[in-house]
């Protein structure tokens, strides 16, 4: 009897997972599309749309205000989901946060789109969940696979994306019984996006870094504890930064309107919008081997803390791929070391460091960079981790001491 039981709740699991995972695929390959298409036209008009951001913030914040308050919350919603301590997450969050984060780059603010991606997920999901009655515990399984479809459509990374979603809830403890439907629907949003015609963003290395010697063990740990202070870094100035315009300036249009006018100067006179965006061009210029000023990484976590602390809408993770890729290419010209492969370990670290996960991060270096430098990312990556210190871009995010 409780086989049979059982066999029937994996079968639901499975057509749950491969439903919310071809929905969340496609959702993910419109916004991805539109995102890149704006980013184009941004960098064709930037000397005129840049002037328009204090008047794109404001439309922002009336847009969340008018409609649904509430969702302005984000990623706070979706893991108080996850750790049980709401119910439900509201379906208008999904239009707000993808016209919200459009905006805010088609305007040249410094943001992501990974926290747009999760928060889609995990909104379909949870209402998918609510629609056909699902107990609390299943309802928090399919939450989270929804999160790891999020993320896997967007970047087509299914394995990390599945990680990352387990890891992210509540750090130092997963739910094992979300891996199947949350790799079923991971890998099917990366299937269905990619056949939309969203591009994965993928560097495969032929080259090695050799553990065998000494001084390069030694280097890869120094760059595990430069990363991990970097994504500790901007994880801390993001909150203070939050914490501190929030009680600066109480009334949100003022805080939005009056602090992207020096943004906005800002961004433009940095080389006319070196900084906007997702920073995908310091990411392409770190794997082409072209100019990286040795303070592009600290100029872009500044930039992208003050863009999301007064109010403009996108993700974090992006721009800390930018970080830690332009990091990394500047510590290996000093040590010595491939620039380009200590950009690709900067692009996995940085990131684990800033949203507390670590097994995540070390699939994303093997699935965007391939499994050649399988070792060194491991080593990176959780020293980077431990370095961190429980620090997280995601204020909610659960620490089970257990």
């Amino acid at each position: 009897m409780k086989s049979g039981k059982r066999i029937r709740e994996i079968f639901f699991y499975v057509v749950a997972a491969l439903f919310l995972g071809a929905v969340i695929g496609g959702i993910d390959a419109l916004f991805g599309r539109v995102l890149l298409a704006i980013t184009d036209f941004r960098g064709r008009y930037i000397n005129i749309l840049i002037w328009f951001l204090p008047i794109a913030g404001l439309s922002i914040t009336w847009m969340y205000h008018h409609f649904n308050e509430t969702s302005l919350k984000g990623m706070t919603l979706v893991l108080e989901a996850a750790q049980g301590k709401r119910e439900d997450i509201p379906l208008a969050l999904v239009p707000l946060v993808m016209l919200g984060t459009w905006i805010t780059h088609l305007f040249g603010g410094s943001a992501g789109r990974e926290g747009v991606a999760v928060q889609i997920g995990a909104t379909l999901s949870n209402w998918f969940a609510r629609r056909f009655k699902f107990d609390n515990d299943n309802a928090k399984i399919l939450l989270i696979a929804g999160m790891a479809a999020g993320f896997g459509g967007l970047f087509q990374t299914p394995f990390a994306a599945v990680f990352f979603a387990m890891e992210v809830v509540i750090t130092g403890k997963m739910l094992y019984q979300a891996f199947l439907p949350s790799l079923i629907a991971a890998v099917t949003a990366s299937k269905v996006s990619h056949a939309l015609c969203l591009e994965k963003f993928e560097v495969p290395f032929k080259q090695t870094v050799d553990m065998s010697e000494p001084k390069i063990l030694f280097y890869l740990v120094v760059l595990g504890v430069l990363f991990g202070l970097a994504g500790r870094l901007f994880s801390v100035l993001l909150k203070k930064a939050k914490v501190f315009m929030g009680e600066k300036f109480k009334n949100p249009y003022k805080r939005i309107g009056l602090v992207s006018i020096p943004l906005a100067i800002i961004l433009f006179v940095l080389w006319n919008g070196r900084y906007c965006g997702l920073g995908t061009n310091l990411i392409s210029q770190t794997f082409a081997g072209q100019d990286i000023y040795i303070f592009d990484w600290l100029i872009k976590l500044l930039l992208t803390v003050l863009t999301l602390s007064i109010g403009f809408q996108g993700g974090e993770v992006t721009p800390l791929f930018s970080i830690g890729a332009t990091l990394g290419y500047c510590l290996g010209n000093l040590f010595g070391i491939s620039p380009v492969l200590c950009g690709a370990l900067g692009y996995a670290a940085v990131f684990g460091s800033a949203t507390n996960t670590v097994i995540a991060p070390f699939l994303i270096g093997v699935e965007v960079f391939g499994t050649g430098n399988c070792l060194a990312f491991v080593l990176v990556c959780s020293i980077a981790y431990i370095v961190n210190g429980n620090r997280c871009i995601y204020g909610a995010q659960g620490i089970s001491y257990q």
